[in-house]
């Protein structure tokens, strides 16, 4: 009962500091999701520790395209230790301001909201940590910049605990450029 207890006040004291995507609302430039991936699209990022310590680097090459209301981003990384990684993701707009996702390593659909210049998506990632895979909660908040330039923060978590953060810096390039 002492644990039940203890676990529904920690779940309800942590519930209490998110913020909502609608407070963004305001917010310009308006993040238009489709047409900032209409075309090729470069980005780096790092993945820090709970501690801070920065553990992985990487470079990702977006290849991005319709196909009817889908949108398709073929996403390539190039990690600092010279491992490789694609994920493609399958977007579809469910609605005003929202999206779902879905990628071969997220574990059921992603799913997205937006007002404003920002994005917050939310999945369970099927994640490979030292020969076993791990399922962990992505909590991303991706804020539109400017036109081409785009900056995600992603909490990572496992029932609840942090694990650490990933920041994303996304860039737009001119048609034909890779």
């Amino acid at each position: 009962m002492y644990k039940a207890l203890l676990l529904a006040t920690c779940l309800v004291l942590a519930s209490c500091g998110n913020v909502k995507v609608e407070r963004y609302a305001g917010e310009q430039p308006r993040l238009d999701l489709a047409a900032f991936f209409s075309g090729p699209v470069q980005a780096w990022g790092i993945f820090q520790k709970r501690s801070g310590e920065v553990v992985k680097r990487f470079h990702v090459r977006i290849d991005s395209y319709r196909e009817g209301e889908r949108l398709i981003l073929d996403e390539h990384f190039l990690y600092s230790d010279g491992s490789k990684q694609r994920r493609t993701w399958t977007l579809v707009p469910d609605g005003q301001g929202r999206w779902r996702g879905t990628a071969g390593d997220v574990i059921g659909e992603a799913r997205g909201e937006q007002a404003g210049n920002t994005l917050r998506w939310q999945y369970r990632l099927d994640l490979p940590v030292d020969g076993r895979n791990w399922e962990v909660d992505m909590d991303d908040w991706m804020y539109l910049m400017d036109d081409d330039t785009l900056i995600s923060r992603t909490q990572m978590s496992k029932l609840g605990v942090d694990l650490g953060q990933v920041t994303v810096f996304f860039r737009r390039l001119p048609q034909g450029a890779q």
